[in-house]
């Protein structure tokens, strides 16, 4: 074994412990996670409804109007320009935001 002590280092292992780790496959390489948090942690996470993110734009920004319009306008989704329906989806998921875009 090489006098290496970087354990991220495969060739400073013992070749069992190195056979272990490529015998998972790679589904222990991370143990955290929302997954891995107890319930209780998950259920207060979630209750934020995406408020503890630490989103990349800020309420009323322009930049996120734009960006929501390119997601919008590339989407394989199943409206058709026009569509009440779509308008509607689109003024509910608007109202979550906290953005301040008026109303029709």
């Amino acid at each position: 074994m090489a006098s290496n002590p970087n354990p991220g280092n495969f060739g400073n292992r013992p070749h069992g412990e190195v056979e272990n780790i490529a015998r998972k496959g790679g589904q222990s390489s991370h143990s955290g996670g929302f997954a891995s948090m107890d319930e209780d942690k998950q259920r207060n996470i979630a209750s934020m409804g995406g408020q503890a993110s630490s989103g990349s734009f800020q309420p009323g920004e322009e930049r996120a109007r734009e960006a929501g319009h390119k997601g919008g306008m590339s989407s394989g989704g199943s409206f058709e320009p026009g569509d009440n329906r779509a308008r509607e989806a689109g003024r509910k998921g608007g109202s979550r935001t906290g953005g301040d875009m008026p109303e029709e």
